[in-house]
């Protein structure tokens, strides 16, 4: 998978997460302090595997991981208002 790409995914990943985050800031409050976050798409077998090796590496080197499994956000056309005045 190319980088450009893994990233832009992962961007898309980390934008639905911290929207749901706004909507439901309990779920920070799990999060551990001084931790790695991983995302695992569940509807994206080829990034999920590739953010799991990511995840591996990273215990590997000490460092400590959550993993977050989410389906990929749905993208919402936005809505427009023009202020004249």
């Amino acid at each position: 998978m190319e980088k450009d790409n893994l990233t832009r995914r992962n961007l898309d990943l980390l934008d639905g997460f911290m929207r749901y985050a706004i909507d439901h800031p309990a779920i920070l409050e799990q999060i551990p302090q001084d931790v790695q976050i991983v995302i695992l798409p569940m509807d994206d077998p080829e990034l999920s595997a590739q953010n799991r090796q990511t995840a591996s590496a990273l215990c590997a080197r000490g460092e400590k991981v959550v993993l977050i499994k989410l389906k990929k956000p749905e993208v919402y056309p936005p809505e427009l208002e023009l202020l004249t005045a």
